[in-house]
């Protein structure tokens, strides 16, 4: 039996996002990994003219690239990533799901005034430059197109009903300090996901970019012992047979 692991990364992103993720899960496993960077996205955005039907398009083909060589099909998902991956595990029955600070909800407006406030505070001490969130979304902010940001919210409309659909165990793991996605969508995502295998775990402090904030450790962790169960059932089943 050999394992595929697709991995996919958010909105205005690049694989960097769940780079440190795919990086420990490579070191401990001998699966595959795909992490495509969706059309539009990368190191250097350029959103403008696309659509989120190419987004959706290009991790479903990583994924059917997948299929062709692995058995066991596991997807990751990060923010949009994780609406996405919820569709093309419902789509395409995968083995198990890992959602990470999926946008089932789009944003936590308190958290959003807050941390502006924190950088209009700083720009007026003369310090806006030293201000960590506005340095990690600045770019984001300047090369995102208007139009984009409603395919952004076309897409997460799109995959929504598939959650009901999705079957195979999932994790869900969200950052309690999310300013972008509120960590109550996590609790809503369990609600709509059908499947009666499934998990919520809340990082204490973390914030959006769960795998590069304080609890990643704690993430890696979980993520593959999450994973690294269905090589168990899988070897349990060849048994039976």
């Amino acid at each position: 039996m050999s394992t595929g692991c697709l991995c996919i990364h958010g909105y205005t992103g690049s694989p960097e996002e769940v780079q440190p993720l795919v990086d420990f899960l490579q070191k401990e496993t001998d699966w595959e990994f795909s992490v495509p960077t969706l059309p539009g996205h990368g190191s250097e955005l350029d959103l403008r003219g696309h659509y989120y039907q190419e987004w959706v398009a290009a991790a479903e083909l990583a994924l059917l690239d997948l299929k062709q060589r692995h058995d066991t099909i596991l997807i990751i998902g990060f923010s949009m990533g994780g609406m996405i991956a919820s569709y093309l595990a419902a789509k395409h029955e995968a083995d198990r799901l890992v959602l990470l600070s999926a946008a089932l909800k789009y944003i936590s407006f308190p958290q959003m005034i807050k941390d502006t406030f924190g950088i209009v505070t700083d720009a007026w001490k003369g310090s806006l430059i030293e201000n960590p969130l506005f340095i990690r979304y600045r770019t984001k902010v300047t090369q995102t197109h208007f139009l984009s940001s409603l395919e952004f919210m076309k897409c997460v409309e799109f995959t929504k009903p598939y959650l009901q659909h999705v079957r195979c165990p999932t994790l869900i793991m969200q950052g309690k300090l999310d300013g972008m996605v509120p960590s109550k969508a996590a609790n809503f995502l369990e609600q709509e996901i059908s499947s009666p295998l499934k998990e919520v775990v809340f990082l204490p402090k973390s914030k959006h970019l769960v795998c590069h904030d304080q609890d990643r450790d704690t993430l890696c962790e979980k993520v593959i012992d999450f994973l690294r169960e269905v090589s168990y059932e899988m070897e349990n089943r060849e048994v039976h047979l």
